[in-house]
This record gives structure tokens, sequence and C-alpha cells, in this order.
């Protein structure tokens, strides 16, 4: 199949708005794949690149703009699979060029279409409205497989283009083959999201639900069969190098074959958890090798589930069970929990997490089964919040289905006469507010620089946050983690929006008059 199939695919799932007519047109194009495209087709529809390519915004925009596109679509999928994939190992002196030329030789292949898909999806812009779950579906209805067949295969495989192969191939046989398996990592469970510890009791019908730290770290799903234990990314990659005291730490367990879920995070002497940064000083950019000193910031394993020990899986067992069995298995490692159906008591155990300098709460259901890969009302996350009202100093251009309107805002804070930049988001808006902000700001244009819009700073907008993280990238030293847009404030102008010594007083770890309960955005 021609990669321009696929472009086009993607064209006419973005301006495609109903989920079951996105489903139908992921499906045509899945039949059509030869046997050997089917994982590659199947990845690439889910908008997910699977390679590591190392290759980012800046090198993108510089070789897309010198690189003139194809006339004609000449390239194959498998070609230009097996192009990203060589670029892989290209690492030490030199890569960088090796790099550029590698991915300016595949652009020179592409037509204009192509080469913006390829863009797009390089550097995780590609926004066509579809992702695993919808290319799933279209798996389930292209075979005739049953959807909740082929879902569970995919939480189990973690691989949507495995997953797929399997079923265009073998149909009903070839989805059974998934299982746990050791050393295969699964997708992890997710979580939604609640106001307070109160409202996720209510959730559960006020039954008694466990109530844990949720930890600011670096989640790890551990593998162990006898002395031999890896360690797995949330996004399944192999993380071992990098976490040797989660290695340690496992297997030194009495069980001889398991997988468990925890979360790995650096902590001060006390207890209480280390800025997100110093947590993630510890991986490498490229998840292959370990970027910081463990000895000078050593990490600790907190676990909270437990999917298979010894010979037994767990994962549909309900949550109750697998507490109690993880607890017997790790004492030590466990994290603090608290069963319980008490509104006032689940709100101490947040106040508790907060004042300790955690991010909030997680409250699970305890009858609940393991759901790899769901984000299911099981679990709930109440994540503390800090919302500050800031000046919008430019925006981005959106692709995709964002293309035409202005999306990606630059936040600013007051710093006496001037305004400083913490960052950007393209998080919190609908279709209607990224209408009237388009309009907004172009009307306020003083500035353009590619894809960029810079505007005169007199909008206001009120922004939610989980934290202040230390920045070399922007003026001030800071920036916001994991921002969204809330609102527009109206009532406000320019004059009395948040100061930059105000956002550095908000440190990972403290209350302040701007913090509220709630969530800011997905894990």
């Amino acid at each position: 199949m021609l990669l321009g199939r696929i472009v086009e695919t993607s064209v006419a799932l973005a301006a495609t708005a109903a989920r079951g007519k996105k489903v139908a047109l992921l499906g045509t194009t899945l039949r059509e794949l030869a046997p050997d495209e089917r994982a590659i087709g199947a990845r690439y529809l889910a908008g997910e690149q699977p390679h590591k390519t190392g290759i980012g915004y800046g090198l993108v925009r510089e070789v897309a703009a010198a690189v003139p596109a194809a006339g004609a679509a000449t390239l194959e999928l498998a070609e230009v699979d097996a192009r990203l994939a060589a670029v892989v190992p290209l690492v030490g002196p030199g890569s960088a060029g090796a790099r550029k030329d590698a991915f300016g030789a595949l652009l020179a292949r592409a037509t204009a279409a192509e080469q913006q898909w390829l863009c797009e999806l390089l550097v995780g812009g590609l926004r066509q409205g579809a992702e695993a779950s919808m290319v799933v579906d279209a798996v389930a209805k292209a075979t005739g497989v049953p959807v909740a067949d082929v879902r569970r295969a995919h939480m189990l495989a973690g691989d949507v283009g495995a997953v797929a192969a399997a079923a265009l191939a073998d149909g009903a046989p070839g989805v059974a083959r998934f299982g746990l398996t050791l050393f295969r990592p699964i997708l992890p469970m997710l979580a939604q999201t609640a106001d307070d510890a109160p409202a996720a009791l209510a959730t559960f019908g006020g039954e008694a639900a466990a109530l844990e730290l949720k930890l600011d770290g670096f989640r790890v799903q551990l593998h162990k069969d006898g002395d031999v234990v890896r360690a797995f990314s949330r996004g399944l990659n192999d993380v071992s190098q990098t976490v040797p005291e989660a290695i340690a730490a496992v297997r030194a367990l009495p069980a001889r074959r398991l997988v468990l879920d925890g979360e790995a995070i650096a902590l001060f002497a006390d207890g209480r958890p280390r800025p997100f940064q110093d947590t993630m000083a510890r991986f490498g950019r490229r998840g292959d090798a370990a970027a910081g000193d463990p000895a000078a910031t050593p990490l600790s394993l907190a676990l909270f589930d437990a999917l298979l020990v010894d010979d037994d899986t767990l994962l549909a067992r309900p949550a109750s069970e697998r507490f109690g069995i993880l607890g017997a298995l790790a004492p030590g490692l466990a994290v603090p929990r608290l069963v319980t159906a008490d509104a006032d008591e689940a709100a101490a155990f947040y106040a508790d997490a907060v004042g300790r300098g955690h991010e909030g709460v997680m409250a699970k259901a305890l009858d609940a089964p393991y759901e790899a890969g769901s984000r299911g009302a099981a679990w709930l996350k109440i994540k503390r919040v800090h919302r500050l009202d800031l000046v919008v100093l430019a925006a981005e251009w959106g692709s995709g289905r964002r293309r035409g309107w202005l999306s990606n805002l630059w936040m600013g804070a007051r710093d006496g006469d001037r305004f400083v930049m913490l960052g950007k988001t393209f998080k919190g808006m609908t279709d209607a507010v990224l209408a009237w902000q388009t309009a907004a700001l172009l009307a306020r244009e003083i500035d353009r620089d590619g894809h960029v819009v810079h505007v005169r700073p007199e909008l206001v907008a009120e922004f939610a946050f989980n934290d202040v993280q230390r920045s070399s990238r922007y003026p001030g030293g800071v920036a916001l983690r994991l921002a969204r847009l809330v609102r527009y404030r109206d009532d406000k102008t320019a004059a009395s929006a948040d100061t930059l010594a105000t956002v550095r007083a908000l440190t990972p770890g403290t209350e302040s008059k701007l913090s509220s309960l709630g969530t800011t955005d997905p894990e």
C-alpha cells in the first residue's frame, strides 16, 4: 500500500465527526493492507509512531522548509517504516547530521500531503480524531471478532499493530493468543477524575473504597522470573537500566514469578516527594540509558497492584484480593492505603497526603478487576490544582482537525512592566473557544514568526496546572506543568494578571491560597 492511502484516510478522519463513520473509514483501509503491512498500517492509522527516531520539532521544521515535495506518490508504507526504523540506531558523534540526512531523503520522496502528515506524526501533532481505541473497534468490525475480545487483546498486548495483524490474519483464534506473558508489558490501568475524596466515595455508591497516595513519579511495571527482573514504562518501553533500585527491590521478593504495577519516585530524607523534575532527571530522553546519578538522586519504589504472582494471574481478581496479596508479598513496598466508606476519613486522608507534599490521592473500587489500558470509573484520581490568571502572549497555528485555528497558547505572568513567558498549552479548548480566540488574537496581532502569531498582551485567561517546575527555557526560570485553559477573563485587564513572584511561590508540594481540590488533565 502507498503511504498516500494512509494519508488520505487520515485527512478523511479529521473531516469526519461521527465515531461510527470514522470506524468505517478505518475498517475499509485496514482490509486493504497486505499481510506484511497490517501491523504498520494499524499503528499509523492510530497516529502512533512506533520508532524512537530522535527527530524533534526543530529538525522537522528545518528539513521540511528546505526539501521540495515530490510530484507523485511513490512511497510504500513498508518502506517508510523501514526508513524511520533505520534512524533509531543513529546515536553519538555525527548522529544529528545523519538523522537530518535520513529524514531529508525520506521527505524528498513524499508528496506535499505526505510530507505534512509525516512531520505531524513525528512531532506528535497528528490530530485526526482517531487513536488506538478507535482502530481496535475498526479491527473488530473488519474481522467480525467481538469487540470486547479485540479490546482485551489490545490491553494485554499494548500494541494495536500486533493485535490488528493477528485478527486480520486469523480472526478470533489470533486474538485469543494474547495473554499476560512475562516480559511482554501490558497497558496500565488508568483513572478518571473526582472533585474530592467524599465525591469519589459517592461515585462508588457509598461503599468502602481503597484510598492511597497519588505519587507524582514515574509509572513502572515490573516483571520477574527468578533472578531476571525488568522494568517497563507506562509507554511499555524497557527502562530497566534507569531504575536499579526497583530492580533490586523486586528481585529480593520471595515470589518466583511476578508482574507488579507501581511508581518510582525521588524522595527527600523526610519522605516528602522531591520535585517531579528530580525524578525524571533519572530517565534518559530516549529511555534507553540512565541520565541521572542514582547516588545523587536515589529512587524509591512504591507498589500499588499485583497482576501475577507465581502461577496465579490476578487480573480478573477483585482489587481487595490483589491488594491483600500485594500487602502480604511486599509489605515494605506497598503504597500507603486506607480502606474506608467514611467521607470525613477520606477527606482527612486527602488533606494529610497533600500536606505531606503529594499531589493527591487515588480512590479505587474494591470489587474491580485490573482493566489494562482502560480509563474506567473503578479508579478515580483527586489532585490538587493551582489556578492563575495569565496573559496570552502569542499562539501557534493548529494542525490536524485544528488546522485554521490558533491553538497553542503562550502564557505569561506580570513582572514589573513586562510579561514573562511560563510555557504553552493547547488543552481545555472547545471548537467554540478555538474559533473565538483565533479571531480575538488575530485582532491583536503585532508580529509573525513562522507558525507563531505574536499579539498585544491584552487578553487575560485563567489557567489550571499541577505545579511549577524549574526551566532554563524561559527567562523567569520557571514553567507551569500540565497546564490547561479554564476560561477567558473579560473582567480582568493585563495589569491585574498574576505576577511572576506569585508563580515562583508555588513550589512543588507547597499549599497556597491558589490551590483547590480537583484535577487538571489526563494522567
